[in-house]
């Protein structure tokens, strides 16, 4: 029995925040901290670049609700060989992007579980992970966006008890409750470093997007989630930000490995340290389900698309793209054995800025594809103008040999364009 339209209003949303909300705002505090108020204002311009992207995408999915999202759109406007290689770019950027995340489940729970911190222990619980969640997505969407309505859920608590906090500190103390730490010069420089950390903890604002066909009522739903999800993620990240920059002293947030730990110790002991790992890792292990879902998504919509090969296209009695899961998870695999692989270590961090850089070119491609099938429409012209020439000052921030590795990768996927297409 198939489950075709099996992603309701509350599914959708979870992955749209889950997808976004990972293991980075538990990490970020503590690398943005030397920035001072140039760290809060990257955080603000990160949102509105976020925000207009979220915009693009939630008229472009009302207007086309279709399966595979940034894929849909590109192909529409623009062909197919350019959506295949949006398809092929985000794609990379997915399964590349999933083996860390998954390492980064891993590495929050050997707090708790020291044995997990290296060694075998690791590798296998990392694996057990990426293919115990693509079983999920293969035995059904439905079961997936179960999953990740409560892991979205859970990862919200900690976080709302940093906001909760941090108010009633407030509202007892005063500006008492605030550090006095020193000023840090503003500059421009310093907000565009923290805009280029606090952006990829927007990626995924186009999760609803991928697999909008298993999204009931698409064309409504779709937008919506994606339009509150981003909004929603943005307070949290703002609040929490805030919290731990001007309620901490700087020095201390910047040595810390989880600032907020840190910051919720302070009140509640040292022990909560423990607690908030496995919230942690909870929320990396949501963010890893939901990208895994999007992982299986893409390759089936390319297929299905007539530029991607016919057998990705096959669907499993359930309705769910089992053969493309099944070859995305061996991709993680690969990806995710480099990291354990002291060799290779460099390789890992150069894997997923390459991979970061080829996928751009979806978040590029669906601001010109708005452009192009939406002209006429103000706000969306306004909106797609602003979201191109972010990711664009996005992509610039990755570098050059980065977005050169990125080119590569993309015209490694022609010689199976044009094979496809030939066929």
């Amino acid at each position: 029995m198939q489950e075709k339209r099996a992603l309701g209003v509350w599914a959708a949303l979870a992955l749209v925040v889950g997808n976004m909300i990972g293991s980075g705002i538990y990490l970020l505090p503590a690398t943005l901290a030397p920035l001072g108020t140039n760290a809060m204002i990257g955080w603000v311009v990160t949102i509105a670049g976020a925000m207009c992207l979220a915009f693009v995408f939630a008229r472009l999915a009302a207007l086309i609700p279709a399966a595979g999202g940034p894929y849909a759109f590109a192909n529409a406007a623009f062909g197919p060989a350019t959506g295949f290689a949006v398809a092929w770019s985000y794609w990379v950027l997915v399964w590349a992007g999933n083996g860390a995340i998954a390492v980064a489940v891993v590495s929050a729970l050997s707090l708790p579980f020291p044995v997990l911190g290296s060694g075998v222990p690791a590798v296998v619980a990392t694996l057990a992970l990426v293919w115990g969640l693509v079983a999920v997505n293969i035995h059904g969407v439905g079961l997936a966006g179960r999953v990740q309505v409560v892991t979205a859920a859970l990862k919200l608590l900690p976080l709302a008890g940093v906001i909760a906090l941090a108010v009633w500190l407030l509202l007892r103390d005063g500006g008492h409750a605030l550090a006095a730490n020193p000023p840090v010069p503003l500059g421009a420089s310093a907000v565009a470093g923290a805009a280029a950390l606090t952006f990829w903890g927007f990626l995924g604002v186009e999760s609803a997007t991928v697999p909008a066909d298993k999204v009931e009522d698409a064309a409504r739903v779709v937008p919506l989630v994606t339009i509150v999800g981003t909004a929603l993620t943005g307070v949290v990240y703002v609040a929490v930000a805030a919290a731990i920059a001007l309620m901490m002293p700087r020095a201390e947030i910047a040595a810390s490995p989880a600032p907020v730990a840190a910051f919720l110790g302070r009140t509640f002991g040292e022990g909560i340290g423990d607690v908030v790992a496995l919230f942690a890792a909870i929320s990396a292990f949501g963010a890893l389900n939901g990208f895994i879902l999007l992982q299986g998504e893409m390759p089936w919509a390319m297929a299905r698309g007539g530029v991607f090969p016919a057998w990705f296209g096959k669907e499993s009695a359930a309705g769910t793209p089992a053969r493309a899961h099944l070859v995305s998870g061996v991709l993680v695999t690969v990806v995710t054995l480099l990291n354990y692989t002291g060799k290779t270590g460099d390789l890992f961090a150069e894997v997923a800025s390459i991979s970061l850089a080829a996928g751009m070119l979806a978040y590029l491609a669906s601001a010109l594809a708005a452009l192009k099938l939406l002209r006429g429409d103000i706000a969306v012209t306004v909106a797609a103008v602003i979201a191109a020439g972010f990711v664009v000052w996005m992509t610039y921030g990755l570098g050059l040999k980065a977005d050169l590795w990125g080119l590569a990768l993309l015209a490694l996927g022609l010689p199976v364009y044009w094979w496809v297409r030939r066929g």
